[in-house]
């Protein structure tokens, strides 16, 4: 029998926000950096269900995946197996971007916000998840159900930093079998590249120990959703942090409070791509600790967009620790796509000079949509319907992305709702929690 031939898969984050790819002998890594492996375009239309939307490329193209040796992962596993696999680009067959490539589409907004402010995007994704299973009653953040999953929680930890990626906390969370896992923030793309990893490790991990993870937006209604808490802060060529000033609205620098300002702005057309399923909007309600208005916050977690805390009073520590956490979004996105919507709502607010209104401190929750309208807040869309019809009337958001996207998303988007139409809310709960 001969021996077993190492393989290495190149893979992608797409629209559905799930790991597809292809892999290839071991040895052939240094053709595969150059010519990539094969792929399809109307691979982006497939759903998170293994549906294809209606999709303006039938069977007709080709293009190539190319693995990125900067976003290289080799694992080793507590069940003694092993995984080695690379993100990578999608270019065309004369190895240019491919603009519909989910990396590139973060590349591009990036550069427009170097090219504004002489910055870099420092970020980090925070996760939640649940593990599959009976769960401890009367357990939320439990020292007794941390413990009860020490050796998964440590394998973990240590699987995520032989990815390259430095872990920041893991504790049990408020959910049933719920978990929140913080890594450190990295600069650029490679901040959307450690989302997708930490979810990758984590599965692979949770199977390698016998259990099953889901990052499923919320798996019952009756109880609370698991986000994806997107954090950032500005850093200029020089490594200086430019997120904070004292004198500034909050905390906030001028690029800061513009940034925020477009975010706020945007963000009832862009929520469509950073909580992108049908269940979704039942965790984007008031009182769950999630989102439901374009409002700021400080140190508040019902914010849509909060001014995180900081610890210490000496203005450099400050500076280093001050960020903004994004809180409208789950893992049903693509990592790389809610980053450029972010980064492209808030380069906006710089090009166009906004300014952030102030923290509130009241419940939004108990004021009409007349009232919140007056102070410059409203109500985040309610279903993924309507989110994606804000998404695809507004002219601005569209010419961010390239040519043909928002008919292409509507369309995958709309393929993923037909499928779990019929369904109950618990039913697409289920059907979310097997996907994610």
């Amino acid at each position: 029998m001969s021996d077993p031939t190492p393989l290495i898969q190149a893979v992608t984050c797409d629209l559905a926000g799930k790991v597809r790819g292809k892999g290839f002998p071991a040895d052939q890594l240094e053709k595969r950096l150059t010519r990539g492996v094969g792929w399809v375009p109307t691979n982006i239309q497939i759903t998170c269900f293994d549906g294809i939307g209606d999709s303006p490329f039938g069977s007709i193209g080709d293009l190539l995946l190319r693995p990125d040796p900067e976003a290289e992962v080799k694992l080793s596993l507590p069940n003694g197996q092993s995984e080695h696999w690379m993100l990578g680009n999608i270019v065309t067959l004369e190895g240019e971007p491919w603009p519909l490539c989910m990396r590139q589409m973060l590349r591009d907004a990036l550069a427009r916000l170097e090219r504004l402010t002489g910055c870099h995007l420092n970020a980090a994704f925070e996760h939640e998840f649940q593990l599959k299973g009976p769960s401890q009653d009367n357990a939320g953040f439990g020292r007794a159900a941390f413990e009860a999953k020490r050796p998964f929680l440590e394998a973990l930890t240590g699987a995520l930093k032989g990815a390259g990626i430095a872990p920041d906390s893991i504790m049990k969370e408020y959910g049933p079998n719920q978990y929140e896992v913080v890594i450190t923030p990295d600069i650029g793309i490679r901040a959307a590249d450690a989302a997708v990893i930490l979810r990758e490790v984590t599965r692979s991990v949770a199977s390698a120990c016998g259990e099953e993870a889901t990052f499923v937006p919320i798996q019952d209604i009756a109880s609370v959703g698991n986000g994806v808490h997107i954090h950032f802060s500005f850093v200029d060529g020089d490594g200086a942090f430019k997120t904070y000033d004292p004198q500034g609205p909050a905390g906030m620098s001028q690029i800061t409070d513009a940034f925020a300002a477009g975010v706020l702005k945007y963000l009832p057309a862009i929520v469509a791509l950073t909580a992108p399923s049908h269940i979704s909007y039942q965790r984007l309600t008031p009182h769950r600790w999630s989102a439901a208005y374009n409002n700021l916050g400080h140190q508040d977690r019902e914010a849509s967009l909060r001014i995180c805390p900081v610890t210490g009073d000496a203005p450099d520590k400050i500076a280093k620790q001050f960020n903004l956490e994004y809180r409208a979004a789950d893992a049903a996105a693509c990592p790389h796509l809610a980053l450029a919507a972010i980064v492209h709502a808030g380069a906006q607010g710089i090009e166009d000079g906004f300014t952030s209104p102030a923290p509130t401190t009241d419940d939004l929750s108990e004021l009409s949509a007349d009232a919140l309208a007056s102070r410059g807040f409203e109500r985040l869309p309610e279903t993924l319907e309507a989110a994606l019809e804000r998404f695809g009337n507004d002219p601005t958001v569209a010419g961010w992305f390239p040519d043909g996207f928002v008919p292409l998303y509507r369309a995958h988007k709309a393929a993923e709702i037909d499928h779990v139409k019929d369904m109950t809310v618990e039913e697409a709960c289920a059907a979310y929690a097997e996907t994610y």
